[in-house]
């Protein structure tokens, strides 16, 4: 796969620097250019980050591209986390690793259901097959198992492929609320019954922004501007003018489509994915304390995580948690 980059706004806002005088900083996700990268683009495309001092580039990931090795070989400055286990696994093996932003309160991990089947709710899920990749099945359906008493045997591996659940009215499927729901609704023409994890107890933060532990030392205000940046642009995406942002999204990524982007904010939106719990006084990237040690004990009891992780050590609220951007909402909104 072709490696795309999408090179930040040199121009500013009046009184800001230079473009000669932007520090150069690279930030890699971990997937495709999406909506839920939506609030990056928009401080790409309106010069947010250019206005506290960084030229950003947003280097997307993607199933063959391997954005947190470059962020462990300094190759880039700041990485896009999935989950907090991915955190716990640093910690685990000793790399000097810090989350210093939490853009999503909510994973958008959710299972699916055929309506009018009797599925709706999360006891009536232990009926029946549910679809399940690798991954979700050696990490949230193992808190499913120990928090719920969901059974091994009810998981059949998903190939991400929809086929399968729309052809058993009787089985559930995996998705992110953002986009396995919509590709049903084109597909097959009904709406699924949703249940979002991260309502029934499964509290990691998501789409956390990640940092060698030397950055957030050596560089404080290079972190901070690029988190408060964050934040705005996220309040900008979600509540302002983002077309600008999906132009940028849809030229770095030619098979998404505004369709796929208009349904995914809305969902964000409706789900609170971004802008919920803590975050709506706190701000967009809110993270604390009680949260991460929440998390990482439901992880340890599901035997998903190890015992014995300093959890304090994976993370710091030093550049979070002051109400950045919750000006620019109210502007928006009126709320």
């Amino acid at each position: 796969m072709t490696r795309i980059f999408i090179l930040a706004l040199a121009a500013a806002t009046a009184g800001t620097a230079h473009a000669q005088d932007l520090t150069a900083v690279t930030f890699g996700t971990n997937w495709l250019p999406q909506a839920e990268h939506g609030g990056y683009y928009q401080s790409v495309a309106d010069g947010t980050y250019a206005a506290c001092g960084l030229d950003v580039t947003i280097a997307p990931g993607g199933p063959q591209v391997n954005n947190r090795a470059l962020l462990l070989a300094g190759r880039i400055q700041f990485h896009m986390g999935g989950n907090l286990l991915q955190a716990f696994n640093a910690a685990e093996q000793g790399i000097p690793l810090k989350v210093v932003a939490a853009h999503f309160q909510k994973e958008p991990q959710v299972l699916m259901t055929h309506p009018d089947q009797g599925l709706d709710t999360w006891d009536s899920l232990k009926t029946i097959d549910l679809l399940i990749g690798e991954n979700g099945f050696q990490s949230y359906y193992q808190w499913m198992i120990s928090e719920y008493g969901f059974s091994a045997d009810q998981r059949k591996p998903y190939t991400f492929n929809p086929a399968p659940f729309l052809a058993n009215p009787r089985s559930g499927q995996q998705g992110y609320v953002t986009s396995e729901p919509y590709a049903i609704e084109t597909q097959g023409g009904f709406k699924p019954v949703i249940f979002l994890l991260a309502d029934y107890g499964f509290d990691t933060y998501a789409t956390t922004v990640e940092v060698m532990a030397k950055t957030a030392e050596e560089s404080p205000e290079m972190v901070q501007c690029f988190v408060d940046g964050s934040a705005i642009g996220w309040y900008n995406y979600l509540y302002g003018d983002r077309s600008a942002a999906d132009a940028l999204i849809l030229e770095a990524n030619p098979e998404m489509t505004q369709a796929q982007l208009d349904y995914s904010v809305d969902k964000m939106k409706e789900y609170g994915i971004v802008d919920s719990g803590d975050a709506l006084e706190l701000g967009i990237g809110a993270m604390t304390d009680e949260r991460f040690a929440s998390f990482y004990d439901k992880m340890v009891a599901a035997g998903v995580a190890p015992k014995g992780i300093d959890v304090k050590s994976i993370y710091t609220l030093e550049f979070v948690d002051k109400g950045v951007g919750l000006d620019v909402k109210k502007a928006l909104t009126g709320e």
